[in-house]
């Protein structure tokens, strides 16, 4: 199995990974004030550019696949959310302008073309849902407290498992930041608009994504450009 014919969906649905942490503690905010943090911050999310790196354990043939880069998110009020994938390892781009997304291998001379609505069809479309809508978690999930309440640096742990059934989100495991709960509980606020501190998703083959963010710029006001592709000279398109 190549690396990419499963990165793509994965990075797609699970944004902010990190593994869990061992230690915990138990809850001291009530689960509604926790994901209240968690909807309010990301309602003020316009746009996000980040450094990532990703493993994904692949279950059936017990293999662990890796990759890093650069994310660029956008969140228009008005369109699907625009995003681009700029992978380092291994060397390909996955770009979306919220109509149609691109699956480029420049090592290959090849580009996957396929439509937002046929990708996210069906029971895949929780996926856009995660995607483009942690404001609105409690409206496409059951969430309740994960077995470990808190990490070791008190930020609440959270597990939701979708309302209607989906092949590649069985179970979503958010790390809330801890700060943005204290906040909300003080003021009635979250000034921080990011406040997911990780994630892991695992599908119904339960195949297992993490991802490591750094460097988050949040709200810089990222240019519609970013998320076209021309395609280069010589790179055979191929429409899914």
């Amino acid at each position: 199995m190549k690396l990419r014919s499963v990165l793509p969906i994965c990075l797609l649905l699970f944004f902010f990974a990190f593994p869990l942490s061992p230690a915990a503690a138990a809850p001291s905010a009530p689960l509604k004030d926790v994901v209240a943090a968690l909807e309010k911050g990301y309602e003020g999310l316009q746009d996000v550019q980040a450094d990532f790196s990703q493993k994904t354990t692949v279950t059936s043939v017990n293999r662990e696949q890796k990759g890093n880069g650069e994310v660029l998110l956008k969140r228009p009020a008005s369109a699907t959310a625009m995003f681009r994938f700029n992978y380092a390892r291994p060397k390909q781009q996955i770009i979306s302008n919220g109509k149609q997304v691109w699956f480029y291998t420049p090592d290959n001379k090849q580009v996957l073309v396929n439509s937002v609505a046929a990708m996210f069809a069906g029971g895949n479309s929780i996926a856009l849902s995660y995607l483009t809508g942690l404001g609105h978690v409690s409206r496409d999930f059951t969430i309740s407290f994960a077995p470990e309440p808190r990490d070791k640096n008190g930020n609440y742990q959270l597990e939701l498992i979708p309302k209607k059934a989906s092949p590649v989100l069985a179970k979503l495991l958010i790390t809330v930041s801890g700060e943005a709960v204290e906040q909300l509980q003080n003021s009635g606020e979250v000034k921080n608009v990011f406040p997911v501190v990780s994630s892991v998703v695992l599908d119904a083959g339960g195949n297992r994504t993490r991802i490591e963010y750094s460097r988050a710029r949040v709200n810089k006001g990222i240019d519609n450009g970013k998320f076209n592709f021309k395609v280069p000279a010589g790179v055979e398109v191929i429409k899914q």
